[in-house]
């Protein structure tokens, strides 16, 4: 039988690292406009929800997401679920953060958290290959380039940089088919162009395990993200159930054969 105190101290220490990464604990301003770069107050309901650009906090996902993410990680550890987590488009690094959190809180030392990003922001839509991506601004925003260097010192304020930590740098395109990565129990994805969420896809999907949990970041808010995921299961004849986890963020459980 499991210590109450230590599960209460181990649910403790999370629900502060999730409050902390998304500027729920010290109420972080969000930036007024993605490209301008001013600030408005805190409001908290925007930010539990993900619908805002936090100015310091290392999380846009929201609590909602975060909390999911959490439960996620725990579903597959305490089920056995082999494999290591991995997010495809990482920001300042605050999902992977808290993914290697949990880690760290159920003492698992045989799984790696996999931070894949180009650490410059988003490529500029190629809308002759990936029509749905025409038009997309997302690589004009600074703010969304977020250097390798600084998503590790993140990592490192939170005590949480070490060899259970392994970085992608570079394009999805070039970065993922050849990544030396076993086995996934978490495949999380946030690279909100068609061509980011199909490179992803293609690259890392036959490695989530059976049990597995893929987690889709803005499904609901991006037809681009949503077209290559609807796409790409069509495509593979993936059938399971998508589930909301909010307006933006849907996840799926690999079905497990038998």
């Amino acid at each position: 039988m499991s210590d109450p105190g230590i599960h209460d101290l181990r649910e403790r220490y999370l629900d502060l690292v999730r409050d902390s990464l998304v500027g729920l604990v010290h109420e972080d301003p969000s930036l007024e406009e993605r490209v301008a770069g001013g600030e408005r107050p805190f409001d908290r309901a925007r930010r539990e929800e993900g619908r805002d650009w936090p100015s310091r906090a290392l999380s846009m996902i929201g609590a909602r997401r975060m909390l999911q993410l959490q439960r996620a990680a725990e579903f597959v550890i305490e089920r056995g679920i082999p494999g290591d987590f991995v997010e495809t488009g990482v920001w300042r690094g605050g999902a992977c953060i808290l993914m290697r959190a949990v880690l760290a809180a159920h003492g698992v030392t045989d799984r790696r958290v996999w931070v894949a990003d180009s650490f410059a922001g988003l490529p500029e839509p190629d809308a002759a290959r990936y029509p749905k991506d025409a038009g997309n601004q997302l690589h004009a925003c600074p703010q969304l380039a977020v250097s390798a260097d600084q998503v590790r010192e993140n990592f490192r304020r939170y005590r949480l940089l070490d060899d259970q930590v392994a970085f992608l740098e570079g394009w999805f395109r070039d970065t993922l088919p050849s990544a030396p990565i076993g086995r996934l129990a978490i495949l999380r994805l946030d690279g909100d162009l068609y061509e980011s969420t199909m490179d992803a896809l293609t690259a890392l999907y036959d490695k989530v395990v059976p049990g597995g949990i893929v987690i889709v970041d803005d499904y609901g808010i991006l037809e681009s993200c949503r077209a290559a995921v609807e796409d790409f299961r069509r495509e593979r004849g993936v059938t399971e159930t998508v589930y909301a986890i909010d307006d933006s963020g849907v996840h799926w459980q690999k079905r497990v054969p038998g």
